[in-house]
């Protein structure tokens, strides 16, 4: 006899509320210096910003470089609520490496800031079909992605994937105290 389980969120919107997960890519030089911004915070949104695109205009660098410069610069502008123009960073990202998971992990996460969920899944699918480096957080995102399009099973099976990739992690635990699962067999 097979258990049927029946989950059910006790609030339905994630989107705006719930902050997703991003993550960034290392480089060198005004790359590199790109990526402490992001990473480490910042000041001043337009410096930060500036030494980004600076790294991107001036500086020579591997694609791979230039590629991770392109992810970081979008994080900052997806923070700032700039989603058009860091869905176009993480587009170039993609152009140069395509099969780099931190630019499909962000991308999700600015299409979920967008509410385009849709779209959200199938960059969020991509980042764990390459297993990028923080699968962790593309379970999470997806799961915030499923349970707007209405696939709340889906959205629980990946808030629990997250939290068992990143043991006591806060958001995912409290993701997970919403929902409530009956043996409806």
């Amino acid at each position: 006899m097979k258990l049927k389980l029946m989950i059910a969120a006790t609030a339905t919107a994630l989107a705006a509320q719930t902050a997703s997960a991003q993550v960034f890519v290392i480089g060198k030089g005004l790359g590199g210096e790109c990526y402490q911004k992001t990473k480490d915070g910042y000041s001043s949104f337009r410096a930060a910003d500036e030494i980004c695109t600076r790294a991107l205009r001036e500086q020579v660098m591997t694609r791979e470089n230039r590629a991770a410069t392109y992810v970081n610069r979008g994080v900052l502008r997806m923070r700032q609520g700039n989603y058009e123009d860091a869905l176009a960073d993480y587009s170039s990202a993609l152009d140069l490496q395509p099969e780099l998971g931190a630019a499909y992990l962000n991308k999700g996460a600015a299409l979920i800031y967008r509410k385009d969920f849709d779209l959200a899944l199938a960059a969020l699918n991509r980042a764990i079909d390459l297993e990028s480096p923080d699968l962790f957080a593309a379970h999470y995102n997806r799961a915030i992605a499923r349970e707007n399009t209405g696939d709340v099973p889906g959205a629980y099976d990946d808030f629990i994937t997250a939290l068992e990739l990143k043991p006591g992690w806060d958001l995912a635990e409290r993701q997970l105290t919403r929902f409530t699962v009956e043996d409806i067999s």
